[in-house]
């Protein structure tokens, strides 16, 4: 999850940016690694999360998932839910969440998915 320039700031307003990492934190920690990270380097879909799949997940066809404009308590249950579920390659996620996937620059993707 970026928590750099923009993502998770006051740049975005109206946004409990720490309960998001909390809720991500708290409800994930026994099933996967939540990551905050400087810049993911996608300023203009601040708040930036995204998913990789679970060492299952990949074998089975799941890719990283990049979510932008992650400004919403729903969307961020919706996201620890599907990551629960067993995320990319083994659960669907909420169909709102296609609402949010974006796919990055290939220059970005390489710096974060390698």
């Amino acid at each position: 999850m970026c928590r750099g320039c923009c993502c998770g700031t006051d740049k975005i307003l109206g946004v409990d940016h720490t309960a998001q990492v909390v809720t991500l934190t708290s409800e994930l920690s026994s099933i996967a690694r939540v990551r905050a990270v400087n810049c993911l380097d996608a300023c203009e879909q601040a708040n930036v999360i995204v998913v990789q799949p679970s060492s299952a997940g990949r074998p089975a066809g799941g890719r990283p998932v990049w979510l932008g404009l992650v400004n919403d308590p729903d969307a961020t249950a919706d996201i620890a839910a599907w990551v629960a579920a067993g995320g990319p390659g083994l659960a669907d996620p909420a169909a709102v969440l296609d609402l949010y996937e974006f796919a990055p620059s290939r220059r970005v993707r390489r710096g974060v998915e390698d």
